[in-house]
């Protein structure tokens, strides 16, 4: 990781509040019933005539409460965030779909942003399992899947865990599959010590090291790269609204957990796209491998793309993600 860091800057009001938000949240999982499916906090109504829930929870078997954002109509794209963030993360990418006829819908990780910050089910299982009771509450269909990073994990082990039954089309974007860690089969992959240094950086000072993360995360430490410090505030942002100690277990889904048999499993067209930059997933041990994993792949190239593509490139992954949704 890189030691470059950025000034520190105040939160705004607007920040404050929807980490207040957050914390109602969190706190409103401790009184919810168990058995309950759905506890909506806004509903609409579309030209079609359906109301459905705008905001929303969906319960999970052990009673963790899951929150979603589900925006148009049309066909459903599902999105699924990286590590340490939480569904904000994708709304350059939802505000574009809803705005081409799509259905968007895109959920907390379980310990992250606004969902339940459980002790228990910090694992890829109970991951692909909550996706499950979303996309099962919702009763999408024809989905497409995208995940960036830890989220493309979630995507293939949704699928096999779950299946495609649901799902017409997948897409990986910087995305840890098959499996991110140094290990002799995995020569390319990243050592052990790195992510000891990353839980090292989460359980001591999690608010500094999520300033610094955001640097090369988005490759800010590149030569001539045009910084933003929005950016790096909004990273800061969605991670420091999630659990530590969610995100402190899930370092080891995102870099220990071995993917290759779900991406074998996946049986849908594929798009997997990566920065040939991305200094926090490198393209050796990830897509390169993946594209060869997955039956029906296609392998888009960024060149000189950091990890965090989707919001430093986003006019280009919008276009690639709209023409692959309509092929």
């Amino acid at each position: 990781m890189n030691d470059s860091q950025q000034p520190d800057q105040p939160m705004n009001r607007r920040s404050l509040l929807k980490s207040g938000a957050g914390a109602a949240g969190a706190m409103a999982a401790a009184v919810m019933l168990p058995g309950t499916t759905l506890a909506a906090t806004q509903t609409h109504s579309h030209a079609n005539g359906n109301t459905r829930n705008h905001d929303s929870f969906v319960t999970t078997k052990d009673g963790a409460r899951i929150f979603y954002k589900d925006w148009g109509s049309g066909q459903p794209v599902v999105f699924s965030h990286g590590w340490p963030l939480c569904a904000d993360a994708w709304d350059p990418q939802m505000l574009f779909l809803v705005q081409h006829g799509f259905r968007v819908i895109a959920h907390d990780r379980r310990g992250h942003g606004r969902s339940s910050q459980t002790a228990n089910g910090n694992d890829m299982d109970t991951y692909a399992d909550d996706l499950a009771a979303v996309m099962d509450a919702l009763d999408l269909k024809n989905t497409v899947m995208v995940g960036h990073s830890t989220g493309g994990g979630e995507v293939a082990h949704y699928i096999g865990r779950h299946g495609s039954k649901r799902v017409a089309k997948a897409v990986l974007i910087g995305a840890v599959p098959p499996i991110m860690l140094k290990t002799a089969n995995n020569p390319e992959g990243t050592p052990l010590a790195v992510f000891d240094g990353i839980r090292t950086g989460v359980a001591e000072n999690r608010s500094q090291f999520y300033k610094d993360l955001a640097v090369p995360f988005f490759g800010f430490n590149r030569p001539n790269a045009k910084v933003s410090q929005g950016l790096v505030d909004e990273f800061w942002r969605e991670g420091m609204e999630g659990s530590a100690l969610s995100q402190y277990l899930c370092i080891k889904q995102f870099s220990e957990v071995d993917y290759t048999e779900d991406l074998k499993r996946i049986d849908v067209p594929t798009l997997i796209v990566h920065g040939d930059d991305d200094q926090i997933v490198p393209i050796a041990a990830s897509a390169q491998k993946s594209a060869r994993l997955v039956k029906n792949a296609t392998l888009k190239i960024y060149v000189g793309a950091p990890h965090g593509l989707c919001a430093t490139e986003v006019d280009k992954i919008n276009a690639d993600l709209l023409a692959f949704i309509k092929a």
